[in-house]
């Protein structure tokens, strides 16, 4: 089972040393999640200072919003971070449900997932090396896997799932174990559908805070603050784990699903909780 580290948003200044931290551990990959209208950094641009500053450690976006970015620049984007890292980026990817983070990118919201597909169909093609289209040739470089950087979908809804299945390689769920599971199924069921050799890799995302009282209501904060928009902020932070029993038996319960990989989210800044993640595992 690997585990990951899902890097807090609050101070962009402290994630290099979350970074270093994680990379000398045990850790699997550092996540950072994406909003356009919030106090938080610009995912691909901080994965990138991050991946420069390590060496081994996967860098993953969980998740970017596609749909509020131009295709063919995230496209060379994307690829040109899969090949400077050596293929360390993993592209988590969704749709956002946020009306102002659409808003100030001039996207429709209801046209989100039709917009994802499209963009996915866009950017496969162009990792693959073909031309654009439209009279306008290929747009490199060539990223370090032959057909683009691993993509993982979040999402609840069976369209959001299906996409595992038509344009990914994995699955991202963001639900506690008692949820996953079906989350889980379903998306081995889409990829049967497909025809797709082998498994989807499936990643379950869990929030966490270990540390003494301030840390943890400081991560509570921020991650009511995040979530105020949901109108389920406090159940959200309820279920926020805070125990090294908890989080042991969560990772256990996830590896029970088949889960290839658990991203342990941190809220608080306390670097020092790397430490105490890698003494759990």
């Amino acid at each position: 089972m690997n585990v990951g580290i899902g890097l807090p948003i609050s101070d962009p200044a402290t994630l290099l040393t979350w970074a270093r931290r994680a990379d000398a551990g045990p850790f699997s990959t550092l996540g950072l999640l994406d909003r356009l209208v919030y106090d938080n950094p610009e995912p691909l641009v901080a994965l990138a200072v991050l991946a420069g500053a390590t060496s081994r450690i996967r860098v993953q976006t969980e998740v970017l919003l596609a749909p509020l970015r131009d295709t063919a620049l995230l496209a060379k984007q994307a690829a040109t971070l899969d090949r400077m890292t050596g293929g360390r980026l993993v592209l988590g990817l969704g749709i956002g449900g946020r009306d102002d983070d659409h808003h100030v990118a001039g996207v429709d919201q209801a046209t989100r997932g039709r917009r994802l597909d499209q963009q996915m169909a866009v950017m496969r093609r162009l990792w693959s090396g073909e031309a654009y289209g439209d009279g306008v040739g290929p747009i490199g470089p060539a990223p370090a896997r032959p057909d683009g950087p691993e993509v993982l979908f979040g999402g609840f809804k069976p369209a959001a799932i299906e996409r595992v299945a038509r344009w990914g390689d994995g699955f991202l769920a963001a639900a506690a174990p008692s949820w996953a599971g079906g989350l889980f199924d379903t998306a081995r069921r889409f990829w049967k559908e497909y025809g797709r050799d082998g498994a989807p890799r499936l990643v379950a995302q869990v929030n966490v805070a270990l540390g003494p009282e301030d840390v943890i209501d400081e991560a509570r904060a921020s991650m009511h603050a995040y979530y105020t928009f949901t109108g389920m902020a406090d159940r959200m932070v309820a279920g926020m784990l805070t125990t090294p029993v908890q989080v042991r038996d969560a990772i256990t319960a996830f590896a029970d699903l088949g889960a290839d990989e658990v991203m342990l989210y941190c809220y608080g800044l306390d670097p020092d909780q790397v430490d105490r993640f890698a003494d759990v595992l």
